[in-house]
């Protein structure tokens, strides 16, 4: 498989959980002032009663600095916000209301060996439930309706980010089958700021990309370091860039988000208290998270559980789509579509099967067993890209 042919990126949950080891780190040596504070960064959408029957679904209370979910898969639904109020409004543009950018189901495997994370396109067209809002009303059903519509539906009709998160939510679980366990949602200035935090992010551009009227993006081709503006301003172009589509431009995405990752790996983040600490600061600062993945109790847990995580088993995929027949500029679902979100919802590997782990000795004297049933790796179409790819240094 080639590099490009693995073109795709997106780790929010390896951030998330680095920088709960850096809360955890601060924690053992005593710094509660500063535990306190970054706790207090992360705001919480409670989607209780709004995405459906909750009793099902793994219950989290106060847990001990330990994975409270050790055992089982865990299925995070994380969306970027467009959100264009305040200092957000300054770098995006001022706007009225809250719509979604960015979408992705990422994948925890029920052993913590892998994770998976699947880009949801914008312009997918995708059949809408009726959605609760926090007021108690309802909005209708629709079919084959552009997908980020749920998120704008849900502010429209709610006025408030639970509204639109839960159906966003109840959309991606009605597309996928795929069961959620919480919500993540982060915007334009935690971008930046984690990209600030860590000294910026090597790429490698194959070609100039200028999005003047925009995003004001203007890089040359060659190895480049995004700043935190610039990184926000890669992830948000595509108009005048590659096609223009949102898929070209979720590839972009997944391949910052990418780069990120191995920049906090290599430039020893976890091991410098002051970076650490401006690290932690900024992925808490720019987060709004469901109950049970808000306390950094828990968010250290699951983050530990996550320190043994390869790089290469970190897999980024897109769902697979092809034009719509039906209306321009929108995408659909293929066939290959439904299988990637089966193995989703199977906890079976996507891209790369899990190494085989060693053997112990037979013992002689036991019964002979039949062997272990190998999991069948499998790749979607588009191909993946796993965070040991790197496509930030030029040949």
């Amino acid at each position: 498989m080639t590099q490009h042919a693995r073109a795709h990126g997106r780790t929010w949950p390896r951030l998330v959980g680095l920088a709960a080891v850096g809360v955890l780190a601060f924690g053992v040596a005593g710094a509660a002032a500063v535990y306190l504070e970054l706790q207090s960064n992360i705001g919480e959408v409670d989607l209780t009663g709004l995405v459906g029957d909750d009793s099902a679904r793994p219950q989290v209370t106060e847990p001990p600095p330990g994975d409270a979910r050790a055992g089982s898969p865990v299925n995070l639904l994380i969306i970027g916000s467009d959100d264009r109020s305040g200092e957000n409004g300054t770098i995006g543009g001022a706007e009225e209301g809250m719509q979604s950018d960015t979408t992705i189901v990422a994948h925890v495997a029920a052993d913590r060996s892998r994770v998976e994370l699947v880009s949801i396109p914008r312009d997918l067209l995708a059949d809408r439930p009726s959605c609760l809002m926090t007021d108690g009303s309802t909005t209708p059903a629709r079919e084959a309706r552009q997908f980020n519509e749920a998120f704008r539906i849900g502010w429209d009709h709610g006025h408030d980010v639970r509204s639109a998160s839960a159906c966003t939510w109840k959309t991606v679980e009605s597309l996928t089958g795929v069961r959620l366990d919480g919500l993540v949602l982060v915007d334009f200035v935690g971008l930046r700021d984690m990209v600030e935090a860590i000294g910026g992010v090597p790429m490698c551009l194959a070609t100039d990309l200028d999005d003047p009227e925009y995003t004001g993006l203007h890089v040359k081709a060659g190895p480049q370091v995004f700043d935190g503006p610039t990184a926000v301003q890669f992830a948000r172009a595509r108009h005048n860039i590659g096609d223009g589509s949102d898929t070209g431009r979720m590839k972009r995405q997944q391949d910052l988000m990418a780069a990120m990752v191995r920049s906090v790996l290599s430039r020893d983040v976890l091991t410098s208290p002051t970076a650490l600490f401006q690290f932690a600061q900024a992925a808490t600062g720019s987060l709004t998270a469901s109950t049970g993945f808000r306390d950094l109790t828990d968010l250290t847990g699951f983050g530990l559980s996550l320190r043994g995580l390869q790089a290469d088993r970190i897999v980024f995929a897109s769902m697979p789509t092809v034009a719509s027949t039906r209306q321009r500029y929108r995408v659909e679902a293929t066939a290959e579509a439904a299988e990637l979100w089966a193995r989703i919802a199977a906890d079976q590997p996507v891209g790369e099967a899990p190494a085989a782990a060693d053997a112990p000795p037979a013992d002689p004297a036991a019964p002979a067993t039949p062997p272990l049933a190998v999991e069948t790796p499998w790749t979607p179409p588009g191909g993946v890209l796993t965070s040991a790819d790197d496509s930030s240094t030029c040949a």
